[in-house]
């Protein structure tokens, strides 16, 4: 059923969240049946307000949207929310369907064997690791085995075998599906078409092929578009300076002047409006707390999670200034509880040197206080309050002085990364502790993060499940959780 079919369609679809935030301007496409198609564009473009309008959870300012008759749609999104945190996993799967559905456990059972997780239908939401919340999202969007799958960053928090998992299903799904992500190896082993939302011009641009294939199209046409432009740039300039010249000669030469000016309009006419490539944050850097000597941190043991049982280690790290700890393991093995409570100072067998300054990056932006401004929760974190610094560093990482006004919970999930960082950098910490810092953040970005870390001269304690990512930081010690 559906395929090959036009399933959906945007004419003229215009909506804004208010005057100051636009978000799509007269966009027109279409989706066919069968497609499977990744939906590109910069951090805060508007990618997950696109899947809302797509389901009816939002209604266009203007145009139209066409939805086929009877088509089902399912969203897996991002991360569990705070409502769906405290539910057992049975009830969050009932949750999935608007009516009750009788002798749901069996069919729990099928899709929770399709993303690959083992998860006691009684068990509460909020205890599962990231990775593991990950692919319950992805396992509660299947469950209702729509026409139309829309997953919104999906490989956020899954271990590399959750991953290989996921493309391995995606490859052989028959259905529709329109992916978000900024994994472009991920993307460009199944995706047939990109629809790519520009967040400068605010339209959507589809195109066909694989994603590596479309990003060569797109430079390709941007190098041709700016190659007229600075020709006709140059043409332009050369007329402008014969008209003025003509002008001042005065009788018949001002005719001359006046149809050389003419002529001038009609090529500035003809200038092609390029678009401008998604911008990338500026290099920087991470200062580090410089009033500290010898062990910053020391872990004489830890607690995994096996079979769903706590099993203690022994081990002895420490880290002192310069000194970059990988913590590596499967999900659902308690990296991330291991962060918190090491962050937090509760961990047994883990110790923070009194005085070290702790920045915390947190995979699910939690150490973000989300009825902040974005410039309140950057100044918080200041010792000496000065603008210049607060807004220099906040333009490296592409936040604008709209941005600086809105709520910290109005941001997309990547803007929030950024933040993140930018606090970072602010608090100057002696300890740094990062869980998944690549979660949501587009693609581009990714390599000056790393330089960042990789020149840390602080302790860091990284968990990524990210090889290219690592593979640009300096390690010094690894602690698999799984040996």
């Amino acid at each position: 059923m559906f395929h090959e079919d036009v399933i959906a369609r945007f004419e003229e679809v215009s909506f804004e969240y208010s005057h100051k935030r636009p978000i799509l301007k007269e966009v027109s496409f279409s989706v066919r049946g069968g497609s499977k198609s990744a939906l590109m564009g910069q951090n805060g473009a508007g990618k997950s307000t696109l899947f809302a309008l797509i389901t009816g959870a939002l209604k266009p300012e203007s145009g139209a949207i066409y939805i086929a008759q009877d088509l089902t749609i399912a969203t897996a999104k991002q991360v569990i929310s705070r409502e769906q945190a405290n539910l057992s996993v049975r009830e969050f799967f009932e949750k999935s369907f608007a009516q009750k559905i009788y002798d749901i456990d069996p069919r729990i059972d099928a899709v929770l064997e399709v993303v690959h997780l083992v998860a006691p239908k009684d068990k509460i939401i909020k205890s599962f690791s990231g990775g593991q919340q990950a692919r319950l999202l992805l396992a509660a969007a299947l469950i209702q085995d729509p026409d139309l799958l829309l997953l919104d960053e999906p490989t956020n928090n899954l271990d590399e075998a959750g991953i290989l998992h996921l493309t391995t299903f995606l490859v052989n799904y028959k259905k529709t599906c329109i992916v978000i992500s900024h994994d472009a190896q991920f993307l460009n082993v199944f995706t047939d078409s990109v629809l790519y939302l520009d967040v400068f011009t605010r339209v959507v641009e589809k195109y066909a092929g694989t994603y590596f294939n479309v990003v060569k199209d797109i430079a390709a046409r941007v190098e041709r578009e700016n190659k007229k432009n600075a020709q006709l740039a140059k043409e332009i300039q050369e007329n402008k300076e014969k008209a003025n010249f003509f002008a001042h000669k005065g009788g018949k030469m001002r005719n001359v002047a006046k149809k050389m000016r003419d002529k001038i309009e009609i090529m500035e006419d003809e200038q092609v409006d390029t678009r401008q490539e998604d911008k990338t944050i500026r290099p920087f850097q991470i200062p580090a707390q410089q009033d500290i000597t010898g062990d910053i941190a020391r872990i004489t043991s830890y607690v995994t999670i096996q079979d769903y049982k706590p099993v203690s280690h022994t081990v002895d790290i420490k880290l002192r200034k310069k000194y970059h700890l990988l913590i590596k393991g499967p999900n659902g093995i308690g990296k991330t509880t291991l962060l918190e409570t090491l962050a937090s100072g509760k961990a047994k067998g883990m110790t923070i040197t009194p005085e070290v300054r702790v920045g915390y990056y947190r995979q699910d932006f939690s150490i973000l206080n989300f009825d902040d401004t974005v410039y309140k929760s950057l100044l918080s974190v200041m010792d000496i309050k000065l603008e210049d610094t607060l807004r220099g560093t906040a333009a490296r990482f592409l936040i604008t002085s709209e941005l600086m006004n809105m709520k910290i919970g109005l941001l997309s999930e990547g803007q929030k990364g950024l933040v993140a960082f930018a606090r970072l950098v602010l608090f100057k910490p002696g300890l740094l502790i990062l869980d998944e810092p690549t979660n949501h953040i587009n693609f581009r970005h990714v390599p000056v993060i790393a330089r960042a870390l990789d020149t840390y001269e602080g302790a860091m304690i990284l968990v990524s499940h990210v090889p290219d990512f690592i593979a640009q930081i300096r390690i010094d010690e690894i602690l698999d959780l799984e040996t």
